[in-house]
């Protein structure tokens, strides 16, 4: 079988697979069309759960670290080759504990920035949105080229 052909039977079985798999939003979008819904008590939660979880980490991932770094240093120096072992068992633990209090702080610092990020972007499009609905009272026609001040009309009618 060539190549091509062995990938052309990979993708119709990939294919096959991923229409058996439920759609992520099986609902579609919402009735009143709104596709993104922050809900900023879900949101803390979250990060707290996130935020709590990373400080048990901190504390309950490193209580063996201290006896099997002096029970592998024992081992060694007894000759055995074991110890080697549970030294680089001990660093691999290490090592996967870090990667996981990273992704905790991760996820927390980010839903903090989330919430305060739309948070400000409602304000910035609540702030367009009240302009707009201005300027349809006003006949503001478009800048000319040679000036970056847009020309406004005077109003018409009797000045109070």
């Amino acid at each position: 079988m060539s190549f091509d052909q062995e990938w052309a039977v990979l993708k119709a079985k990939a294919q096959v697979r991923l229409g058996s798999v439920p759609s992520m939003d099986p609902g579609g979008p919402s009735p009143d069309g709104v596709d993104l819904v922050l809900k900023f008590d879900d949101m803390g939660k979250i990060g707290h759960a996130a935020f709590l979880l990373h400080q048990h980490l901190s504390s309950a991932g490193k209580h063996a670290q201290q006896a099997t770094g002096a029970a592998a240093k024992s081992l060694e120096g007894d000759g055995f080759g074991t110890g080697g072992a549970l030294a680089k068992a001990g660093e691999g633990w290490q090592g996967q504990l870090q990667v996981l209090l990273d992704a905790c702080a991760q996820i927390s610092d980010h839903l903090d920035y989330s919430v305060k990020s739309s948070s400000q972007d409602d304000q910035f499009i609540g702030a367009q949105l009240r302009v707009s609905k201005i300027s349809e009272y006003l006949d503001v026609p478009p800048p000319t080229s040679g000036s970056d001040v847009p020309h406004v009309r005077k109003a018409e009618g009797p000045v109070m």
